[in-house]
């Protein structure tokens, strides 16, 4: 059975402070998933650094499979000496996940790494050896489906202290909430978002520390493929529907002209659906097809919305019947694997109304929307014809 990681992350700055001292790094592709969790010493810019170099070169060196010693050595001797306290430094969380659902950990003075099992915590089981004068912990275990890893930076100490909390919160009442608030069905981005909000409210909304919560779920794959676009080739037409059709996964059309070519060369008729909303194009049926949308507004609008789910916990907004709802629906909650298929052709009729470059250029929008897929822990493969 091959396995793939849901991954999400959030980090609660310091009051009053612009950057974060946590940093959260990863790399996923079909074979290997790679993260790391780094809290630099401090807060602010200092910490930032310290966090961002242990981060960046954890998951560097790991998604080589260099060994663990070359890594903490490396970090070592890269992170900057402080100038008052004569030391580097920056605690890590290290967690290499392979296609087979075996996952290697390694910790460095952070919190240890949650592992819950069907709404059950499981021990995990640690060996310790010393590292560049470093103790370090490690272990590996095999992961089954939905078993969630959670990882969290000490921040989760101090949450608390400045309101009118009784006693101080511990990693413990953290488990304690986890388990409470588990739903099988949850993402991983909704297991971090409650973790995060909760910590928020125990801190009055003015963090005396840096606070991250980072959460894997093992699942198995969802692929979705999305077309938009003509190609530059008219001859190409049937060569591009025909890969559409045959893919793998549920299967999204974006764009008036591109639904035309695929009804014309499926023998499908299509068909307008009615206005829900007049900011945004009404979508479409095809028979075979999960969803039909206009292109460029709608590309537009739906990155927005996944922007907008990046940054906050509110999801709301993915439950309206707009054809860019929809669509960032589809992408967010239904895809691990996600294929881009892009046509290069200039849509003539975007010119001829003079929309600006920015909203007509349909590459520019899917890049960026793949960029910010990437940052929602999805696989993304692009390809232009």
């Amino acid at each position: 059975m091959k396995y793939f990681v849901d991954f999400a992350y959030g980090s609660l700055s310091k009051y009053k402070e612009e950057l974060c001292g946590d940093k959260v790094e990863f790399y996923s592709d079909d074979d290997i998933f790679v993260m790391a969790l780094a809290d630099g010493l401090g807060s602010g810019v200092k910490a930032n650094i310290l966090a961002t170099l242990t981060s960046k070169i954890g998951v560097t060196m790991l998604k080589e499979k260099m060994k663990l010693d070359d890594v903490v050595e490396t970090i070592s001797r890269t992170l900057p000496i402080s100038p008052t306290l004569n030391i580097a430094y920056s605690t890590f969380t290290l967690i290499r996940v392979d296609q087979g659902g075996m996952a290697y950990i390694a910790e460095f003075d952070n919190p240890s790494v949650i592992f819950l099992r069907g709404g059950d915590f499981l021990k995990l089981h640690w060996n310790e050896r010393i590292i560049y004068k470093k103790r370090i912990r490690e272990t590996s275990i095999q992961l089954k489906h939905n078993d969630n890893l959670i990882l969290i930076s000490d921040g989760y100490k101090f949450a608390g202290k400045n309101g009118n909390w009784i006693k101080p919160w511990t990693y413990e009442d953290t488990c304690h909430y986890i388990k409470k608030c588990y739903l099988k069905e949850m993402n991983a981005k909704e297991m971090t978002n409650n973790i995060l909000d909760l910590f928020n409210e125990l801190y009055y909304y003015e963090p005396i520390d840096d606070t991250t919560v980072a959460t894997l779920k093992i699942i198995r794959d969802k692929k979705v493929v999305l077309l938009s676009g003509p190609p530059v080739d008219k001859s190409r037409d049937s060569e591009i529907v025909n890969k559409f059709k045959n893919a793998r996964g549920k299967k999204i059309i974006c764009g008036g002209t591109t639904a035309r070519i695929v009804s014309r060369e499926l023998k499908k008729s299509y068909k307008p659906g009615k206005i829900v909303d007049k900011d945004i194009p009404p979508v479409g049926y095809i028979e075979g097809v999960d969803l039909v949308t206009e292109g460029v507004i709608t590309l537009q609008k739906a990155t927005s919305i996944l922007e907008h789910i990046l940054n906050t916990t509110d999801y709301e907004v993915l439950y309206k019947e707009d054809g860019s709802s929809k669509l960032a629906k589809m992408l967010y909650e239904d895809s691990l694997h996600i294929k881009l298929m892009v046509g290069k052709s200039v849509n003539q009729t975007n010119q001829i109304l003079e929309l600006s470059n920015k909203l007509s250029n349909k590459v520019d929008i899917l890049n960026h929307l793949k960029d910010v897929l990437i940052k929602l822990g999805k696989i993304v493969d692009i390809e232009y014809f």
